[in-house]
């Protein structure tokens, strides 16, 4: 990737719906340049998708909770029945794979406490394998990030 490359990312990353001549005019490209870059960035999936960019509380959703999980064992067909799991759940917006004291965290969204421990008690307490959950829930967001930072 190079700079042009970076900064048409960077203008789809900011709005996903710009015509392919907004997007050349934005990065200094005729619109047959910009579309084989886009292309050839879409097919070496850089560019994986796009999506809107939906308000979380707005939606209905105004509990994110971080839930920080350690299995009892990590054995691969353990971890694979985890993983598969949490992977099915609508709740889970993000699970990493961690260092340190927990082995997963986990991004939550509910629409209230009562959907919180109904999905701790029905869905993650039904998943062998967890040893321990702890966790925090975020009162405010102080920065969400949309954009991908520049590596150039």
């Amino acid at each position: 990737m190079d700079a042009k490359d970076h900064q048409i990312v960077r203008m789809l990353q900011e709005d996903g719906r710009l015509t392919n001549q907004e997007l050349a005019d934005r990065v200094n490209l005729s619109p047959s340049p910009c579309l084989r870059r886009v292309r050839r960035l879409e097919a070496d999936g850089v560019i994986a998708g796009y999506t809107a960019i939906i308000d979380q509380k707005r939606y209905g959703l105004a509990i994110t909770a971080f839930l920080r999980v350690r299995l009892v064992r990590h054995g691969e067909e353990e971890v694979r029945i985890f993983e598969d799991r949490i992977r099915a759940l609508d709740e889970v917006l993000d699970c990493f794979l961690m260092t340190g004291d927990a082995d997963y965290l986990l991004r939550v969204a509910v629409s209230d406490l009562e959907s919180y421990e109904s999905f701790i008690r029905l869905k993650m307490h039904a998943i062998p394998g967890i040893a321990a959950l702890d966790t925090s829930f975020a009162y405010g967001t102080i920065k969400a990030g949309r954009y991908l930072p520049m590596t150039m």
